[in-house]
């Protein structure tokens, strides 16, 4: 069927309404919601969405819109005294994730490089479920949240350089030329960044600030300003729009910003999940079936217990070492950008890719299942857990 984009707008966000009611209804996460009706409105559904590749690219901007907000909300310093921190807990938890994707794939008769391609794709959280399932006031203000960011932030340099060595491997080679310059990117674009920010963005800021209409245009253009420079210089869109919303932090008008921003953020993040539910391919899912049940269950099971030991001496409590636990108990947004990367450029098979896929959609549901039921989210279903 051939239909516009309006027409396809209207059959998400309609089918995305109707969906969340009936979830709120029998107790369900909205995630799973928007989800499940990419999977029955999409390609391999119903065909009534079909261009699901405009779909993906357009709710990229979700994920830039959260990174950006997270950002408005952290001071400089306070973030770098998390990332040190938080490095030992992220480099550890990630080799021992990454072994345990690569011996399972291995023992499933996945090839060496299929395996390790597997294995990188589950060293990732979820930037989007754990923050989107965080409340605001402990994302801000309390020590799990700080933690929680500096976590997802180096975890979201070492997918940078997983993807860096799958497009050298691509090419036939690893580039040490190509890694260099990334290395050298992200301290330049900081500077860049803060030094925009103190000469040109907060001087008109402050000199128009009367105008609400002009405030937001600025912050949306230096958002996606910064966003296509990280993607010049070779870093992600990720990485440049959370630089954007924290070299905006120390102005008075952040939090203005990031209030007059968050609907337009959501509208990104339901096509994003949509999307997400659309491309996978239900026919060839028998295939990877009891592969993506065992390696789902594993890292369901395994990084919960990882965060929280290697947490514990940070936190507070041993409750609070469970919760950042479970919070990051799922696999990645990145681990499916692997997985397109890898099938597009030859180096994994279609099922070594879907198998990346099901885990991640796997792990995003009881995960978010997890979560709502169990800890404090601004979607909780039960009142007493309910906190914006």
């Amino acid at each position: 069927m051939d239909i516009n984009l309006t027409t396809t707008f209207f059959f998400i966000f309609s089918g995305a309404a109707l969906l969340a009611s009936l979830a709120l209804l029998t107790r369900q996460p909205l995630l799973i919601a928007y989800i499940a009706l990419g999977a029955l409105i999409g390609p391999y559904g119903a065909a009534w969405v079909t261009d699901v590749n405009l779909l993906a690219e357009v709710a990229e901007f979700g994920i830039i819109f959260l990174l950006f907000l997270l950002g408005l909300d952290m001071q400089p310093k306070s973030l770098v005294s998390t990332i040190k921190q938080t490095s030992r807990v992220a480099v550890i938890s990630s080799l021992i994730f990454m072994a345990v994707g690569y011996l399972v794939a291995l023992a499933f008769g996945f090839t060496q490089r299929e395996s390790w391609i597997i294995g990188a794709a589950m060293i990732f959280s979820s930037t989007i479920i754990g923050i989107k399932l965080l409340p605001t006031t402990v994302l801000h203000h309390r020590y799990t949240g700080e933690l929680m960011v500096g976590l997802l932030l180096i975890q979201d340099m070492i997918a940078i350089f997983v993807l860096l060595i799958l497009f050298s491997m691509s090419l036939g080679e690893f580039s040490g030329v190509a890694l260099l310059k990334t290395v050298i990117a992200f301290p330049v674009l900081i500077l860049i960044a803060f030094a925009a920010v103190r000469f040109a963005i907060l001087p008109l800021l402050q000199r128009f600030d009367r105008f609400h209409e002009y405030l937001f245009l600025v912050a949306i253009g230096w958002c996606l300003g910064m966003a296509e420079l990280a993607h010049i210089m070779g870093l992600s869109v990720e990485m440049g729009a959370f630089l954007a919303g924290i070299s905006l932090a120390t102005s008075p008008i952040s939090q203005y910003i990031a209030i007059s921003l968050k609907p337009l953020r959501d509208f990104f993040l339901i096509l994003f999940f949509f999307s997400l539910g659309a491309r996978f391919n239900v026919g060839l899912l028998s295939e990877i079936l009891f592969a993506s049940l065992v390696l789902a269950t594993l890292m369901l099971a395994i990084k919960p217990v990882v965060f929280r030991y290697l947490s514990a001496k940070m936190m507070h409590s041993r409750k609070l070492a469970w919760d950042l636990g479970f919070r990051m108990g799922q696999i990645s947004e990145f681990s499916l950008l692997i997985a397109y990367v890898a099938l597009e450029m030859a180096l994994i098979g279609e099922a070594a890719s879907l198998l990346i896929q099901a885990t991640a959609i796997l792990t995003f549901v009881v995960s978010s299942y997890i979560v709502v039921m169990r800890y404090p989210t601004p979607i909780a279903i039960n009142d007493s857990l309910r906190r914006d």
